[in-house]
């Protein structure tokens, strides 16, 4: 796309409203431009409407009427949630009119670098992370994208002196066309979200679209521990900074391993291009429980140092940070059972980290939107960390399928016919309690989206905690 500036005196259509809809909306027509934002929602349903028309932009809402686009379209930024195949993005493309996220015309207008962060697993926690970090080092982060500040408005806000630290999904990221981040950081690549991206090809080709426009000037962080991310290092241009928790690296952050024993130290370090190891905390000292928290920590660790953080405010934002609400958080204790939200855990990989975090076998509930996937991939780690589950919303036929293939006796499925979401999440939970003794442990970690029963993960980890209070 042109410079967000150039579309003064044209139209320019969003497609989506909410926060960051809103925000795209504002900044086009703060540039000039004639916008227009539609939603399929009904008027009564997006709360940005009538701050949007008091600016004087145009609000279609309730469907996507034939007369929003048309060959004087300049350009359409879409909700990245939409897919392709919806008819407005579809007629868009088929009229020759561009279609990005709102990451491409942010960018464009942005003084501050950025940090652009992806992955299947671990966006937001290393985000977060990386913001403490920089704060901490006095660098003036500004966390935005998927969590924190919209895209679009963060960038307006910031100034040279700032970092924006963005958490990007593979939606966003297909979306872009000169984007460049100044470090760009993928975590790790598992099968997910292949009902929008369709191949599995598709979804890597996305979130490679981090690195597309980076230089030899940039950097890019890569999970060495991670084959998909490994295979990409030799195609970036970009300067390549490494995390592992599996090996010693000649050049980035890593666990230590002793030098005589080849045993593995629980000491997070940092080797520079000089090949000089700076030691930053041990392993032991983080504020976060759980192996996969220790990826978290490394990644985060490498980005904030690539920004130029001190080790010092970056051991401190490590050992501080106590994690993000869904994020295998503790609700409380019920009867001698501990209770963890872990909501976000929205493919099978996530579940599975989930489960390995525990010294201890767990009730499990799981369950969720239907994207074709089987779960078969999960037995062996159902059979290894889960002695009773609880199964819910559309999947739940195939994973409680799964967890007898795994051997677990204590298995039901919860028929969410006749009843809302609350009500079946409310008997989920009952039931996991019925099959937990004192000592025990259950866990909301789904392994799927919430949208078959929920409208977002947020709104289903909250109703968790809500039953799981009222026992």
């Amino acid at each position: 796309m042109k410079q967000p500036d150039a579309y003064k005196g044209r139209r320019v259509v969003v497609l989506g409203m909410a926060r960051s809809g809103a925000a795209a909306a504002k900044l086009f027509h703060s540039l000039g431009a004639v916008v227009t934002v539609n939603d399929a929602k009904e008027r009564t349903a997006c709360p940005e409407a009538d701050e949007l028309e008091a600016l004087g932009i145009s609000v279609v809402c309730g469907g996507h009427p034939d007369s929003l686009l048309d060959g004087d379209v300049a350009l359409v930024v879409k909700n990245p949630g939409i897919p392709y195949e919806a008819p407005p993005v579809r007629r868009a493309l088929e009229l020759g009119i561009e279609v990005v996220t709102e990451v491409e015309p942010a960018y464009r207008v942005a003084k501050a670098p950025m940090v652009g962060i992806t992955g299947s697993n671990g966006k937001t926690t290393t985000t977060t992370w990386v913001g403490l970090m920089l704060e901490a080092a006095g660098m003036k982060p500004i966390v935005a994208g998927n969590i924190g500040t919209p895209l679009c408005e963060a960038a307006q806000e910031a100034g040279e002196d700032n970092w924006l630290v963005v958490e990007l999904s593979s939606f966003q990221l297909k979306g872009t066309d000169l984007f460049r981040p100044r470090i760009g950081a993928l975590l790790n690549v598992y099968e997910t979200h292949l009902d929008y991206h369709g191949t599995m090809k598709d979804y890597v080709e996305s979130k490679l679209k981090l690195f597309a426009n980076q230089t030899e000037d940039d950097i890019a962080v890569l999970n060495w521990d991670d084959g998909e991310c490994r295979r990409r290092a030799s195609s970036l241009r970009a300067k390549l900074l490494p995390f592992s928790r599996k090996e010693q690296l000649e050049h980035g952050v890593f666990l230590r391993r002793h030098a005589e024993t080849g045993r593995l130290e629980r000491d997070i370090v940092y080797r520079d291009e000089q090949g000089e190891l700076h030691f930053i905390l041990r392993a032991t000292e983080l504020g976060l429980p759980a192996e996969f928290n220790i990826e978290n920590a490394l990644a985060a660790a490498a980005i904030a140092l690539a920004a130029g953080a001190p080790i010092e405010p970056v051991a401190a934002a490590l050992k501080s940070f106590r994690g993000v609400e869904h994020r295998l958080e503790y609700v409380e204790e019920k009867n001698g059972v501990h209770y963890y939200n872990n909501s976000k855990a929205t493919n099978p990989a996530a579940t599975v980290k989930a489960l390995e975090a525990f010294d201890r076998k767990v009730v499990l509930i799981a369950g969720g939107l239907d994207r074709g996937m089987e779960y078969t991939d999960m037995v062996p780690r159902l059979q290894e960390h889960v002695h009773a589950i609880v199964t819910l919303g559309e999947t739940r036929d195939k994973l409680l399928a799964a967890a007898k293939q795994a051997g677990i006796e204590k298995a039901v499925a919860i028929d969410g016919a006749g009843k809302s979401a609350a009500e079946t999440l409310d008997e989920a939970v009952r039931a996991a309690a019925g099959m937990a003794g004192s000592g025990d442990i259950v866990l909301l970690s789904p392994a799927c989206a919430s949208w078959d029963m929920f409208p977002s993960f947020e709104e289903r980890g909250s109703m968790f905690k809500k039953s799981v209070h009222t026992l």
